[in-house]
C-alpha cells in the first residue's frame, strides 16, 4: 500500500480511533476500493455499521484491505446512508458475497450486482427458497443435494446444472442454522463472548480465539506476554497438524485408499491429544485468553509433548508416502477440480486453497503478529490448482509445521506471567486482527462505542472466501468428482453461518 493511499494504514493486530478512519460518500468508497484492489490488494472485510440499533437506521460501509506485499492493512468507510449504492462486485468479483451479506443484513442495495440473492436468510426464508441459476437446454438436467445429508454433518445445499456427467455450474446455498453469533456480540464483551469465539468454527478454536484476543489486546493497548504468544503459536500449529492429517485421511478414503485413511484417522487423534496435553481440551478450548493464555507448559510436559510429536510426525509422513506412491490414488487427484491462479485471485481465495493455486497468501508470512514476528514458517505452494495440489500443500504444511514445533519446543522462552490485563477497552476505536488458521485467513474487526463496549464486531472465517472456489472447481468436472473436490477444500458450514 503506497504511502499516498487515501485509506488509513495500520499493522495487523493494531487499532486506530474511529474518527481517524477516512470517510467518503458511498460511491467514492466503492471507486477508491476498486482502485486499490486493482493495484493488487485484496478484500479482507466489507460490512455495515449501523448508527443505532434501531431497524432502518443509516449504515456506514467499512472496507478492510490487505496489501500482502507491504505487510499493511488499510481501512476506509462511507458516510451513513440508507437505500442503494453502486456495486463493487462488477469491478471486483471477490466482493460478491460481502455485498450480498450487507444487503441482507442492512437493506443497502448494491446497484448493478450481478446475482443479488440471500446469503443466509431474507424475511425468515433460508437461501434454498431463493432463485437458483439454471442452464437451459434439452440435454441439461439438475441434481440437488442437501441440505440434509446422508451423514452426521451440517446442512448445506448444492445445486448442480449438468450435461450428462459434466457439471456446467454448481450453486451453493448455506446458512441454515442462523447461529446469530455476530448479533450477540454488541454491548460486549459478555461472559459468553470467549466461548462463542471458540465455537465460531469448532475445528478452528485456536485461530478464532487468538484473533479475538489480539483484537481485545489492541483495544486495551496492551500486548500478551511473550511466553503466552509462544504458547499460542504452539497451539495454532497443533490445530493445523490435526486438521490437515484428518483431511489427508478423508481424501484417501474418498478414493478408496484404505491404508492412509485408517492411519490418518488414528494420527489425527494423536495430534488432538497433544493439544489436550497442552491445555486439557482436544480442540484447545480454554487455552487462549484476551491478554495471554490460561495454561503454561512446564518442562516435564514439554518433553512428553515433544516425544509424542516426533512419533506422530513420523507416522503421518509414512501414511502420506503410501498414498503418494500409489498411482491409483494420484490418478484420481491430478487434473481434477482445477482452479486457475487467475480465478483464485479474482475470487479472493485465501489460505490453503489460494496457495494450492500458486498464490502467496499466508498471514504468518504476510502480516505476522504475535510470536510469528520472531519465528516464521516457509509458505507452502503448489501451482496447479487441482485436488492433487491441495493434497500436496497439506502434506508440505504438515512437514513445515512439524519442523517449526520441534524447533520452538527445543528452545522455549523463559517462563513469566502468562496474562496481561485486557479488560478495559478504549472507546470509539477500531481494531483489526488476522490469524492464519488451518483453512486460511481468520479476520476479526471490532469497533467500540463511547463506553468502550463492542458497537460492531465482524468475523470473517476463511470459508466465507473459499466456498466460491469449490463452485469454480466443479465447472467442467464430472459430478462423481464432487466428493473429492469438496473434501480437498473441506470448508466450514458453521464458520460461514454467523
Amino acid at each position: 500500500m503506497s504511502a499516498d493511499s487515501p485509506f488509513a494504514l495500520l499493522a495487523n493486530a493494531t487499532a486506530l480511533p474511529w474518527a481517524d478512519v477516512p470517510v467518503w460518500a458511498p460511491e467514492d468508497l466503492v471507486r477508491l476500493t476498486a482502485a486499490e484492489l486493482a493495484r493488487g490488494t485484496r478484500l479482507c472485510a466489507w460490512f455495515g455499521v449501523p448508527t443505532t440499533g434501531e431497524p432502518g437506521a443509516p449504515v456506514s460501509l467499512v472496507a478492510v484491505l490487505a496489501d500482502d506485499a507491504d505487510n499493511t492493512l488499510a481501512v476506509g468507510r462511507s458516510t451513513s446512508f440508507t437505500g442503494h449504492y453502486p456495486a463493487l462486485t462488477p469491478a471486483q468479483p471477490q466482493a460478491h458475497l460481502f455485498e450480498r451479506e450487507v444487503w441482507e443484513q442492512h437493506g443497502l442495495t448494491p446497484t448493478g450486482h450481478p446475482w443479488l440473492k440471500p446469503v443466509r436468510q431474507t424475511a425468515g426464508q433460508a437461501p434454498a427458497n431463493a432463485e437458483f441459476f439454471r442452464v437451459e437446454g434439452p440435454e441439461i438436467h439438475e441434481v440437488a443435494v442437501g441440505p440434509v445429508h446422508a451423514g452426521i454433518i451440517e446442512p448445506g445445499h448444492f445445486r448442480f446444472q449438468c450435461a450428462g456427467e459434466e457439471v456446467l455450474h454448481l450453486e451453493i446455498a448455506l446458512g441454515y442454522q442462523h447461529r446469530g453469533i455476530e448479533t450477540a456480540l454488541p454491548g460486549g464483551p459478555h461472559r459468553a463472548t470467549l466461548a462463542q469465539m471458540e465455537t465460531v468454527a469448532g475445528d478452528t478454536t485456536i485461530a478464532h480465539a487468538t484473533a479475538h484476543a489480539l483484537v481485545r489486546e489492541a483495544l486495551a493497548g496492551i500486548e500478551a506476554p511473550l511466553r503466552s504468544q509462544w504458547l499460542r503459536a504452539i497451539a495454532l500449529e497443533l490445530e493445523r497438524l490435526a486438521n490437515h492429517t484428518g483431511d489427508l485421511g478423508a481424501l484417501a478414503g474418498d478414493v478408496a485408499f484404505l491404508p492412509t485413511q485408517s492411519a490418518c484417522g488414528k494420527i489425527r487423534g494423536d495430534f488432538l491429544n497433544l493439544t489436550a496435553l497442552l491445555c486439557g481440551n482436544r480442540f484447545g478450548r480454554g487455552m487462549v485468553l484476551p491478554g495471554g493464555t490460561r495454561h503454561d507448559l512446564e518442562p516435564e510436559r514439554l518433553e512428553t509433548l515433544l516425544a509424542r510429536l516426533t512419533t506422530a510426525l513420523a507416522d503421518v509422513a509414512q501414511a502420506n508416502a503410501w498414498m503418494d506412491a500409489a498411482t491409483s490414488a494420484r490418478a484420481r487427484f491430478e487434473g481434477v477440480g482445477k482452479v486457475s491462479t487467475a480465478q483464485a485471485a479474482e475470487a479472493g481465495l485465501v489460505g490453503l486453497a489460494a496457495r494450492a493455486c500458486g498464490l502467496v497468501r499466508d498471514v504468518r508470512y504476510d502480516h505476522p503478529a504475535g510470536w510469528h514476528r520472531f519465528a516464521q514458517l516457509p509458505v507452502a505452494l503448489w501451482p496447479d490448482g487441482d485436488v492433487f495440489a491441495r493434497v500436496r500443500v497439506r502434506a508440505l504444511e504438515i512437514q513445515r509445521s512439524g519442523e517449526f514445533l520441534r524447533e520452538q519446543l527445543g528452545a522455549p522462552p523463559d517462563p513469566e506471567n502468562l496474562l496481561a490485563d485486557a479488560s478495559t477497552l478504549a472507546p470509539e476505536m477500531l481494531a483489526v486482527a488476522l490469524v492464519e488458521g488451518w483453512r486460511g485467513e481468520v479476520c476479526h474487526v471490532a469497533l467500540t462505542d463511547p463506553a468502550g463496549r463492542f458497537h460492531r464486531y465482524k468475523i470473517i472465517d476463511p470459508s466465507f472466501h473459499n466456498w466460491t472456489g469449490l463452485a469454480l472447481a466443479l465447472r467442467g468436472a464430472a459430478i462423481s468428482d464432487f466428493p473429492i473436490c469438496n473434501k480437498s477444500f473441506n470448508l466450514s458450514y458453521c464458520g460461514f453461518d454467523l
